[in-house]
């Protein structure tokens, strides 16, 4: 490169990369949309660092960002190529080849990603394929003035504030171009289920003096791996049962809709959630008993498990008697009375009461295989998660709060308690270390759900604590060891500090 080719404001070259790789990942971004791809590379990267992260370092990062670690993920991935962008633009000053070989291997780490992807085929690395010529692209155009003598720094000023304003415009207009989710929204708005019914709360199931004992869906838990949800038009789904049956199904939603279909008020809950933790809720489910199902493939002699598979590649083993027995295991199309949200699994996902979402709940179901326990090895379990996941018994304080003050004398301690397919006898609560009480439970329609407790206590001002824990229907008392989530769920007893004044 010559002397002159060197020449222009340092800030321009920097600049340039910053802008170029923006306006690359607003036209993948745009590309993914028109071709229906689900997993733009920025979330195919993100997907394949979630798959390849270690089981305790994904509960660290749900411990302490909840929901929000999707988001925190996605822009730290977004962040990152940033900096490069700058330092690549930078680079371009001296040297012509460094930012066209950086971007190249940008590319490459997104088409592999992609790769990883399920079901996206070629029309993601179409998009990978947009961006990278968008990138190398618009660098020429936009450090093409700063390589004149002299350099045209006004020339150079006004392609980058253009191209920024089309590259902005481009990815606010993306969300628009193609069906995608827009499409699958609407379908779900116009899908009308028969035999579905609003919730109903049983008399006596919520005693009004904490959280709705029946969970609103918007306020409903996620947690999965997906950063971008399926979005599957319902036209076209289907499920496969296979595997060691006598006769394969291989069901439409229409298929599945004709069967008989079946309703119940069902508490799930993550194996993440921790002592006191809010990843948990109760819904009133609609679907097809996944018992019945079994029972029209026919069941081969030897299977024990069920390996379920999403259509983002996630999956989970199940045990097959707990598909089996008199629960209300089903394949959910309904949620509180209407069709599933799309995040919560849009058009069919799998519900099991009395097991954790890592090994039974399976959103966006597109295939069940009839198998072993030993060839069943879902998602988690080589993360360091066990290979079964009942629900332990738990029980949590909601009112008061840590942290609470609350008015001098008589003072409600209220909250809920749980062990799906077991079922709560009673509920004990100590204040100050003292004796353990029994509270007043409420009634619920069977123990698929948790219950809601409450005990009236007398209290002078200052500081207290209270302690809570629960006794099963089989006798069994809450133990008061503290185990973290990891492998198969926490256990102690939940604690809470106010004050009285």
């Amino acid at each position: 490169m010559t002397q002159s080719a060197s020449r222009g404001p340092r800030w321009a070259w920097p600049a340039a990369g910053l802008v170029a790789g923006g306006s690359g990942l607003a036209t993948s971004w745009f590309a993914s949309n028109a071709l229906h791809v689900r997993a733009w590379p920025v979330v195919a990267v993100a997907e394949w660092v979630i798959r390849h992260t270690p089981g305790h370092l994904v509960e660290t990062a749900i411990k302490h960002l909840g929901h929000r670690d999707k988001p925190v993920l996605v822009g730290i991935i977004v962040a990152l190529p940033a900096v490069l962008f700058v330092l690549l633009g930078a680079a371009g000053r001296r040297w012509w080849w460094v930012p066209v070989l950086g971007f190249v291997a940008l590319a490459v780490v997104g088409g592999l990603a992609v790769a990883d992807e399920r079901a996206e085929g070629g029309h993601g690395q179409v998009a990978v394929m947009v961006g990278l010529l968008t990138w190398v692209g618009v660098y020429g155009l936009l450090t093409e003035p700063l390589r004149y003598d002299p350099p045209e720094g006004r020339r150079a000023v006004l392609r980058l504030g253009l191209v920024s304003v089309a590259a902005v415009a481009v990815g606010a207009f993306a969300p628009y171009v193609g069906r995608g989710r827009r499409a699958v929204e609407a379908a779900r708005s116009k899908l009308r289920l028969t035999g579905v019914t609003a919730p109903v709360v049983p008399a006596g199931a919520d005693l009004g003096l904490a959280l709705p004992w029946a969970t609103p869906t918007s306020a409903f838990y996620r947690i999965d791996t997906s950063v971008s949800p399926p979005a599957l038009d319902p036209a076209t789904w289907r499920v496969r049962i296979h595997g060691m049956v006598e006769r394969e199904l291989d069901l439409s939603l229409d298929d599945l809709l004709a069967r008989q279909r079946t309703q119940a008020w069902i508490t799930l809950n993550c194996v993440s959630n921790p002592v006191g933790g809010d990843l948990i809720g109760n819904a009133w489910w609609s679907g097809v008993l996944l018992r019945s199902l079994l029972a029209e493939a026919g069941v081969k002699s030897g299977a024990d498990a069920v390996l379920q598979t999403s259509a983002d590649g996630w999956t989970c083993g199940t045990p097959l008697s707990a598909l089996q027995d008199g629960r209300n295991a089903m394949l959910a199309v309904a949620m509180n009375g209407a069709p599933l949200p799309i995040d919560h699994g849009f058009p069919v996902r799998t519900v099991v009461p009395g097991l954790y979402g890592y090994v039974s709940a399976c959103k966006w179901v597109v295939d069940l295989k009839v198998t072993t326990m030993d060839e069943a090895v879902g998602y988690w379990i080589p993360l360091g998660w066990s290979a079964k996941g009942p629900v332990k018994l738990a029980s949590r304080i909601d009112r008061p709060a840590s942290g609470d003050v609350v008015p001098a004398g008589t003072s409600t301690i209220a909250g809920v308690a749980w062990q799906q397919e077991t079922g709560i006898d009673a509920v004990e609560v100590s204040v100050d270390g003292g004796a353990w009480q029994r509270a007043t439970l409420g009634r619920v329609p069977d123990d698929e759900t948790w219950v809601q407790w409450r005990i009236d206590v007398p209290l002078a001002s200052g500081s207290h604590e209270a302690q809570v824990r629960a006794v099963s229907s089989t006798g069994e008392v809450q133990t008061a060891v503290r185990r973290d989530v990891v492998p198969d769920g926490a256990s102690g007893w939940h604690r809470v500090d106010f004050e009285v004044s």
